[in-house]
């Protein structure tokens, strides 16, 4: 069976930088932070006091109030997300065969705001009483369900949850289930609002998130000997995938064309990632197989770097190994250190970045690092794109998204070539 070959024809992103695409590259290549104090509850006694919030946000732009209401904060990003994305694509919504498109949409969380609040708000004195829409705000595949339902998408529809791979393992299962005929098109992406008491709370319980809350915006610092956890975002990102022929028979533009993804777990701890980065490398070699493509092809990568002590250092262990000598003539960047960190809609934001980098010729930076800020087990003749974006033109980049549970993805975009 030949494969099909798989382009991206729609990007929309709502996220701390910005509320749209355009928006959010701007801040990128500009190198500008989205954190700040944590305005969405009383963060005053928490460790954490900050994160990157998605500021101005009125969901009566994307839906009536009424309906805004039914649906869970990371809901209303990834709806907002997808319609850009779809808009931008100029799909013909009353032509096109809804059957063949399809909405395959992450969470690694889901509704945790609706959770709290109904959890609140329950007590045996008052008994059981729930909202209606308790659960259908809450369950992580919903933004999947009301994106098909609100542009009458009858193709393969669900939910990729796999922790901060979820939005990676999404485009991937679209990727596939296009070149394998299946569909079309496929809305595909991730959205995330986890910055909550529970989710910041939670996290903190971990010793997982920054505390350096005397300076949010420099606290992501990747690749930094003062980095001390990742800081938490929040948003919604969408990639519309479509078979190429079918994209050039409607006269789409073309961003660029998904070549090949990876998949692999650690099998090692619950939330750390290997120390030697095994998984890492296997994700990467997989994805380069996939893609039928050799690692000296890599111009970018857009790494996992969370700003975390154990990761950063196994991820660029594994980068070593799995490019040699090449690893020292690619760009390396991780956007977290401007977006913060999206948990499951992480992978999608990454990987636009790469779409853009690849469109544009231009590399996002690794923003906050200081001169001598330098780990002894980091080895910074590698390009790590600190402080400022890089022009380069870029034939082919990967995009690496890490989740607690071990769980890896990888995904690889080239320039389209017909």
């Amino acid at each position: 069976m030949e494969l099909k070959r798989v382009v991206v024809t729609g990007l929309g992103a709502i996220t701390p930088l910005g509320n749209t695409l355009s928006e959010t590259w701007e801040g990128l290549i500009n190198g500008k932070s989205g954190a700040g104090p944590i305005t969405h509850f009383d963060a005053s006694n928490f460790k954490t006091q900050f994160a990157c919030e998605v500021k101005d946000f009125d969901p009566t732009q994307i839906m009536d109030r009424k309906e805004a209401r039914k649906c869970d904060r990371y809901t209303l990003l990834g709806i907002a997300a997808a319609k850009e994305a779809i808009e931008d694509s100029n799909i013909e919504n009353d032509t096109i065969n809804k059957d063949r498109v399809g909405v395959i949409f992450a969470s690694g969380i889901g509704g945790i705001q609706t959770f709290e609040d109904e959890a609140r708000g329950y007590s045996p004195e008052r008994g059981p009483r729930f909202n209606p829409f308790f659960i259908p705000k809450m369950i992580s595949d919903i933004a999947a369900g009301l994106i098909s339902m609100r542009y009458g998408y009858r193709g393969p529809n669900f939910a990729t949850v796999s922790a901060c791979a979820s939005s990676a393992h999404a485009i991937s299962d679209a990727f596939n289930y296009i070149r394998l005929g299946k569909a079309d098109v496929i809305v595909s992406g991730g959205a995330e609002a986890a910055i909550a008491i529970v989710g910041v709370g939670g996290f903190n319980a971990m010793n997982a998130l920054s505390v350096r809350n005397e300076s949010p915006e420099t606290a992501s610092r990747p690749f930094s000997a003062s980095r001390d956890g990742f800081v938490m975002g929040e948003g919604g990102v969408s990639l519309v995938l479509e078979e190429m022929e079918h994209a050039i028979a409607r006269g789409a533009k073309i961003y660029a064309e998904v070549v090949g993804t990876g998949m692999s777990a650690d099998a090692y701890h619950l939330t750390a990632s290997h120390p030697e980065g095994l998984g890492a490398k296997l994700v990467m070699r997989n994805a380069l197989e996939d893609a039928q493509m050799k690692p000296e092809e890599i111009d970018y990568i857009n790494v996992h770097g969370t700003s975390t002590p154990v990761g950063d250092i196994s991820e660029v262990k594994a980068i070593q190994e799995v490019f040699g000598e090449h690893a020292y003539k690619l760009n390396i960047s991780s956007t977290k250190s401007m977006t913060g960190h999206l948990l499951g809609a992480t992978g999608a934001l990454e990987a636009m970045a790469c779409i853009m980098a690849i469109k544009e010729g231009i590399i996002p930076p690794t923003i906050n690092h200081e001169e001598g800020d330098n780990d002894p087990e980091i080895d910074y003749n590698l390009n790590f794109t600190f402080n400022k974006a890089q022009k380069r033109e870029i034939n082919a980049a990967l995009s690496n998204t890490f989740g607690f549970g071990g769980h890896n993805a990888c995904v690889i975009v080239k320039k389209f070539v017909r």
